[in-house]
């Protein structure tokens, strides 16, 4: 999974907003985006280009 050092640097790519984890997706605190992560890798692509 992804460690808590890579979490506290990870900003969302849409309001810059901090990101937490949450049943092995990254939710944005500020604006509620959901990342997903997949084979442990974070896909942090805006909405309109996933």
């Amino acid at each position: 999974m992804i460690s808590k050092g890579l979490l506290k640097i990870l900003a969302c790519p849409v309001c810059k907003g901090d990101l937490v984890l949450k049943s092995k997706k990254l939710v944005c605190k500020k604006c509620k985006e959901e990342y997903p992560i997949k084979d442990g890798v974070p896909i942090l692509l805006p909405p309109e280009l996933r």
